[in-house]
């Protein structure tokens, strides 16, 4: 048991919750989508197969990242299973290999009507999170393209791939519902940059909040709280969102004000994002993904 609760802090559990949420959002979202299909359950289990495949995606990318981030970690999260000696090199990458393994293969079998367009997206998402820890591209060290390939794979992709499980990818509306998500990301990633400067810096990891400094980084990523969801509005209006309309303009009326009350957070005072280790913007930011991941499902299915 001391071994599974090691490999579970390996995974980091609680970052779980938000990818397999947001896959299953996806799919209910498809099935409330037009055209309109005749609703069972049965359509559900595609988007629970993905949801499960999500979660264990996200683990093998938090273990990926833990390995490459060893000399960082000593410095900012020196309680980790590697970084305190508790778990093996050796064991981290049986764990991270075994997980993307079975991503791909889960990916696999959300297929509804044989099409495997889920498969093809995971492993694009895949391929974005090796890119993002491992050398020699390690975009983790490049300032904005760092929160480009998160926010590629952990917004715009796991949302069209939730959708996948139940309708074709092809068309407007899943890559735009993707793309709220990801320009979310875009900004709210950097959340969690703040506390880990010491770090990140002697890692060579130049961050927006290292590049620019902290009251400047706090301003660059506030529209990423705000304008992201005025797009929820701009798509009822035009019809590219085809939920209920008035359930669709009142989550982006209140995830707006959300996010401007966030916005208010971070800027009133932007040094303690460097050393409140869990500020409550980034508390925030994963609740505005829950309440926007079930915001939109509601939306699409009331």
């Amino acid at each position: 048991m001391s071994q599974v609760r090691l490999y579970a802090e390996l995974a980091r559990p609680f970052t779980l919750v938000a990818p397999a949420l947001g896959f299953l959002s996806g799919a209910v979202t498809a099935i409330g989508a037009a055209p309109h299909e005749p609703w069972s359950w049965g359509m559900l289990l595609p988007g629970v197969t993905g949801a499960v495949m999500a979660a264990v995606f996200n683990a093998g990318s938090n273990a990926l990242n833990q390995i490459y981030d060893l000399e960082i970690d000593r410095v900012n999260k020196p309680r980790r299973p590697l970084t305190s000696g508790r778990m093996t090199m050796r064991q981290a990458w049986v764990f991270t290999v075994a997980a993307y393994a079975l991503t791909l293969l889960l990916a696999w079998l959300v297929a509804p009507g044989g099409r495997h367009e889920c498969f093809w997206i995971v492993a694009i998402a895949v391929v974005a999170t090796i890119v993002y820890s491992v050398p020699p591209l390690r975009t983790k060290q490049l300032g904005m393209w760092a929160n480009i390939t998160i926010a590629i794979p952990r917004g715009v992709l796991l949302k069209v791939a939730g959708w996948s499980a139940v309708k074709t990818v092809v068309g407007v509306e899943p890559w735009f519902i993707g793309g709220i998500f990801g320009l979310f990301l875009l900004g709210a990633s950097t959340t969690k940059d703040f506390a880990d400067m010491e770090g990140d810096a002697k890692g060579g990891c130049r961050t927006l909040p290292i590049i620019h400094g902290v009251t400047k980084a706090a301003w660059l990523i506030s529209p990423s709280f705000i304008v992201p969801f005025l797009l929820i509005n701009v798509g009822a209006w035009t019809g590219i969102l085809t939920g209920q309309p008035v359930l669709l303009h009142a989550l982006g009326l209140g995830m707006t004000l959300y996010g401007v009350y966030v916005c208010y957070l971070m800027l009133r005072r932007p040094e303690d994002l460097a050393t409140d280790e869990n500020h409550v913007s980034w508390a925030h930011m994963y609740r505005m993904m829950f309440v926007l991941q079930i915001g939109f499902a509601l939306a699409y299915v009331l």
